[in-house]
C-alpha cells in the first residue's frame, strides 16, 4: 500500500487528530483580503483545496496585528472583524466540501512587514502609499537601501507574544483543528533565530539559547491557551555561512518538543537576499530528514516535491512524516486525486464530483458512480 494514503495522526493535549493520508496543503498568501478580513476570493481558494484530496489544509499566513502584515492585502485575526469574516467564510468553504482537518499558519512579518504586493515589486512601502512602521529584533534592514526597522522593547514584545495567544483562541473559536506558529521565511520569528537579523546585546540576542528565548516565549504562551494541534514552520536553513542551520533548526526542535509541540514544518531561506539557495527537487527534503533524525517529532517536507511518486519516495524512505505542497496546488487543485489514481490511494469526495472521473480511475472514490438523470 502507498504510504502517502496511509492515514497519520498527529497528538495534541485534546486528543488525536487524524488525518485520512499524509498530503498537506501548505499556507499560501492570497494578498485578497480587505483590511485583514477573508473575501469571497478565500472562500473560493479555500473550497477549492479543501476538495484537493489532501488530508491537511492550511490557511495562509495570518497576521496577529495589523502592523504584522506582510502587505496591506493580507489576511488577519487580531479583533472582531478579522474573526468574524474569516470564520464565517471558512464555514462557508467547508460546507461545500468533504470533512478535512483544517490549520492555521498564524504570524507577524517582522522587518518584512509593509511591503507592496508581490506583482507590484514586493519592495517596502512608504508611508505616503499606505506603509506603516515595522518592527523587528535589530534596527536592521532586509535589504540595505530599504529603511531599518524599529528595534523591538520588551513592551513589544510582549504586546506581540499575547497578540499569538489571542489569535490562538480566535482559531479555536471557530473550531480550526491546528495552528501552526510562523517561523520561517524571514519573518519575525525566524528574524530572533537568525543572526542576520536578531543582533541585540541583551538576553534575546548573542547566543543560541538567547536567540530562541522569544520564539519559544511565544510558543509556550500559545500552547497554554490552544490544546488543539500546535506546531511550527521553520527555515532550517538561512543558506548563509555562520547564519541559523540545520543543526541549531534540530536542537530548536528538541526544545520545542519539550514544550509540547506536535510537529515540525520544515522550509528554508527567506532571512536575506545574499542566501545562496541549492535549487532542486525535493530541495529541502535532507533538512527534514535531519530534524525528523534528531527531534522525533512528526515532521512535514516541503519544497519542489511536485510528483506523487516523488512524494512517496520521501515517505518511503523515512525522510519525513507528511509531505506539503503549495504551488502545485495552484496549477491542480485536485492533485490528490491524481496523485491517489497514481499510488492506488482513495480520497474523500463530494457526491457532486463521483461521476466526474474517468472509469478506470474511479475507485479512487471508494465506489463507482453508474446512472445519469
Amino acid at each position: 500500500m502507498s504510504l502517502l494514503f496511509t492515514p497519520c495522526t498527529l497528538s495534541s493535549p485534546r486528543g488525536a487528530l487524524r488525518l485520512a493520508n499524509r498530503i498537506v496543503v501548505a499556507p499560501m498568501c492570497q494578498y485578497a483580503a480587505d483590511n485583514g478580513q477573508a473575501t469571497d476570493w478565500h472562500l473560493m481558494h479555500w473550497g477549492n483545496l479543501l476538495n484537493s484530496g489532501a488530508a491537511l489544509f492550511t490557511i495562509e499566513a495570518t497576521a496577529v496585528v495589523p502592523e504584522g502584515r506582510i502587505t496591506p492585502a493580507c489576511l488577519g485575526l487580531w479583533d472582531d472583524c478579522t474573526e468574524a469574516a474569516l470564520a464565517n467564510t471558512l464555514q462557508r468553504a467547508r460546507k461545500l466540501a468533504p470533512p478535512t482537518p483544517v490549520c492555521i499558519q498564524l504570524a507577524h512579518a517582522g522587518r518584512k512587514a509593509s511591503s507592496a504586493l508581490p506583482w507590484a515589486g514586493a519592495q517596502l512601502l512608504p508611508r505616503a502609499h499606505g506603509g506603516w512602521e515595522t518592527f523587528g529584533p535589530s534596527a536592521l534592514p532586509q535589504v540595505a537601501a530599504e529603511p531599518p526597522p524599529t528595534e523591538m522593547t520588551r513592551a513589544h514584545m510582549e504586546h506581540v507574544r499575547d497578540a499569538f495567544v489571542q489569535a490562538a483562541q480566535r482559531a479555536d473559536r471557530m473550531g480550526i483543528e491546528a495552528i501552526e506558529l510562523h517561523g520561517a521565511h524571514g519573518y519575525l520569528i525566524h528574524e530572533f533565530l537568525s543572526p542576520i537579523a536578531n543582533q541585540r546585546i541583551d538576553e534575546y540576542g548573542g547566543s543560541f539559547d538567547n536567540r530562541i528565548r522569544f520564539p519559544l516565549e511565544v510558543f509556550t504562551a500559545m500552547r497554554k491557551v490552544f490544546t488543539g494541534v500546535l506546531g511550527i514552520r521553520i527555515s532550517a536553513s538561512d543558506w548563509i555561512d555562520g547564519a541559523w542551520d540545520v543543526a541549531q533548526s534540530a536542537e530548536f526542535a528538541i526544545r520545542l518538543k519539550a514544550l509540547g509541540c506536535d510537529f515540525i514544518h520544515v522550509s528554508s531561506g527567506g532571512i536575506s537576499p545574499a542566501q545562496k539557495i541549492a535549487l532542486g527537487a525535493g530541495f529541502q527534503v535532507p533538512f527534514a530528514r535531519d530534524i525528523r533524525q534528531a527531534s522525533g517529532l512528526p515532521t512535514i517536507a516541503v519544497g519542489l516535491i511536485t510528483d506523487a511518486h516523488q512524494a512517496e519516495a520521501v515517505l518511503q524512505a523515512g525522510e519525513a512524516d507528511l509531505v506539503a505542497l503549495a504551488r502545485a496546488f495552484l496549477y491542480e487543485p485536485r492533485w490528490g486525486w491524481h496523485a491517489a489514481a497514481a499510488l492506488g490511494g482513495e480520497v474523500a469526495a463530494k457526491e457532486n464530483y463521483w461521476r466526474c472521473l474517468p472509469r478506470e480511475v474511479q475507485a479512487i472514490f471508494g465506489k463507482v458512480a453508474t446512472g445519469v438523470r
